[in-house]
């Protein structure tokens, strides 16, 4: 899963250099961040952390968390 993924991962143990950007109109925190390892994509992008988010969107694939970002109202985007 890339950029392009519906479900991106959002595991906070993928990620290094997260910072809170913004919160989205109904609360969520939104980071921007890099993945560890460039399999999961390259360069700075914004989303959720997993562990912040209803569990109801959250899925495992791999022992990682993914997010459901069409259930919330956050865009996982490279910046």
């Amino acid at each position: 899963p890339g950029a392009s993924d519906p479900k991106p991962w959002s595991d906070r143990r993928l990620k290094k250099n997260i910072k809170k950007i913004s919160k989205s109109p109904s609360g969520l925190n939104i980071y921007s961040f890099e993945f560890k390892d460039s399999k999961y994509g390259e360069g700075v992008f914004q989303g959720v952390m997993s562990d912040e988010v209803p569990k109801k969107v959250v899925t495992k694939k791999d022992g990682y968390d993914m997010v459901d970002y069409s259930k919330l109202d956050v865009e996982f985007k490279q910046i």
